[in-house]
């Protein structure tokens, strides 16, 4: 299993609704996006958040968050989250919250 699908398939129910979203698969994972920025995804069992750089160390602060790096270089602005850090579903829609936020904040990709 490259992905948790159990996970991914909380995601989509919890991204239902939001304007633009779409699906895609990227990397061993799967990537939503918002006019064609990423928002969030799910990598193995962790989901990947993109919090930019101004929310960039509040979120490595919360509990269960660390650096997301899949290449050797972490990227600034993008963080992951343990399993239980995503348990609760309040919890999960929060985080996904801040990566539709910052995503919707960026210009449209064509």
């Amino acid at each position: 299993m490259a992905y948790d699908q159990d996970l991914a398939a909380r995601v989509s129910r919890a991204l239902e609704g939001v304007p633009g979203i779409v699906e895609k698969k990227m990397f061993g994972g799967i990537g939503y996006m918002i006019n064609g920025n990423m928002a969030c995804g799910v990598n193995k069992n962790d989901l990947i958040v993109r919090v930019g750089a101004e929310r960039y160390q509040e979120a490595l602060d919360q509990p269960h968050a660390g650096v997301f790096d899949m290449t050797g270089r972490p990227m600034n602005g993008w963080i992951t989250v343990a399993p239980a850090g995503y348990t609760d579903r309040r919890d999960l829609e929060r985080w996904i919250k801040m990566g539709v936020e910052f995503a919707s904040t960026l210009p449209e990709k064509s």
